[in-house]
């Protein structure tokens, strides 16, 4: 019997760094560069270099500066071929991510995505084939997750007494699992305060869900007034009136359904009627009582709780972000080096979810980046060695495509 081997992918001019470097349009770092008086201030260090070093950082999971520069002398040669990009030394990359403008890596990041949709308006647009059922509403996800420090960054970064963390604030699009808005901040501050900028941008007739750390009824009286639906959950010392009760006794694991009003100095604030509804959810195997409110009047009990249950959907997109990428050793520790490594940190995860949606990758994330980084220099195909590992054995389904965003009811 003949034993099967595997074809190795077909050989390509390019390595798979510069496959992936060539997504990036040539004319869009020089003129970022310049819009944010980056390019000016540059000598030997290009901004280019700066940002094919962060990728390499991201993608080899460096540890260090010195693990990015002499991985990259090293290879000089076929970095040079990169749009010819030179390999840092550590003080020019220290001073790099000191000194720029990570506003740069942050537009440079929006711009791939709206580049990358109008390249191919599959990636990100809001059709799901292979999902039985649909959503005609926009959802879209708060939350944030938390990156710790070291405490030499505890001037700009103090989180407790003796610790350190940035917080980045994301509005995560539930249908497509790309982010609309994103925000890197220290985590001192309350989230709540960041309710009325993380929901700028959502329009009338979308749904926006959080959770009870970004409620501030002011933020929620202006979005009911902007006639956004939004689902949270109550805080404990919430004071209110139960005005009408739609569902009279317990149905299964729906305990309550009441229309209320706020009271006490809430009330004052959201002065209309909202939705209380009272919940056992299962979480972890044990069923946790819950209370989640919201400004949509018409929609069952059932689909809110499960609405709210689609929240934790961004727990995944916060796991493969800070598990799979570089975010728990930092090449710098002022907030411009942290904020260059995790936008980086975003622009290298839009390129492998384009990479991934182009080969139509059943794989996981992790296992997407694990093989994209051990033949990182390799001259392969990029597409066909995706396609090569990406349908051997059929795999797991990649996280990017939620299946769980059925609601029953919602329309």
């Amino acid at each position: 019997m003949k034993s099967q081997t595997q074809r190795k992918p077909t050989s390509a001019k390019f390595s798979l760094l510069r496959q992936l470097c060539n997504l990036i349009p040539n004319h869009l770092v020089p003129q970022l560069a310049r819009a944010h008086a980056v390019e000016e201030r540059s000598r030997t260090f290009r901004p280019w270099s700066h940002v094919v070093s962060l990728i390499y950082a991201q993608l080899t999971h460096s540890l260090g500066l010195n693990d990015v520069c002499d991985a990259l002398r090293l290879h000089s040669g076929p970095l040079s071929a990169i749009r010819g990009a030179t390999p840092p030394s550590k003080n020019a990359l220290s001073h790099a991510n000191r000194e720029r403008n990570p506003k740069m890596a942050e537009a440079l990041f929006w711009t791939m995505l709206e580049h990358l949709q109008q390249l191919h308006p599959g990636f990100g647009a809001r059709r799901r084939p292979k999902l039985a059922f649909r959503f005609k509403r926009l959802i879209h996800i708060v939350d944030s997750t938390t990156i710790q420090l070291v405490a030499n960054s505890l001037d700009w970064a103090k989180h407790r007494r003796r610790k350190a963390a940035a917080k980045c604030h994301v509005r995560l699009n539930l249908q497509t699992f790309l982010p609309r808005f994103a925000l890197v901040d220290t985590a001192g501050e309350h989230d709540n305060r960041r309710a009325h900028e993380l929901c700028a941008g959502v329009q009338a007739g979308e749904i926006v869900i959080f959770d009870k750390a970004y409620v501030d009824f002011a933020h929620l009286a202006d979005l009911s007034l902007r006639e956004v639906f939004w689902v949270t959950r109550a805080k404990d010392n919430m004071q209110y009136r139960v005005v009408r009760k739609f569902q009279p006794e317990a149905d299964g694991n729906l305990l309550r359904d009441d229309l209320i009003r706020l009271t006490g100095t809430a009330g004052k604030v959201y002065p209309v009627e909202l939705r209380r509804v009272v919940a056992l959810i299962e979480v972890e195997g044990e069923l946790r009582e819950m209370v989640f409110l919201t400004n949509n009047l018409t929609w069952s009990a059932q689909t809110i709780a499960d609405l709210y249950r689609c929240r934790w959907s961004i727990e995944v997109f916060f796991k493969e972000l800070k598990q799979t990428l570089q975010l728990a050793d930092f090449l710098g520790h002022n907030a411009n080096a942290v904020r260059w490594q995790v936008w980086t940190a975003l622009l290298v995860y839009l390129l492998l979810r384009f990479c991934a949606f182009l080969s139509q990758w059943s794989h996981s994330f992790t296992r997407l980046f694990t093989l994209i980084r051990s033949a990182l220099w390799q001259h392969l195909d990029l597409r066909q060695l995706l396609d090569r590992y990406g349908t051997a054995g059929g795999g797991g389904r990649f996280l990017g495509t939620p299946q769980q965003a059925y609601l029953p009811g919602l329309t």
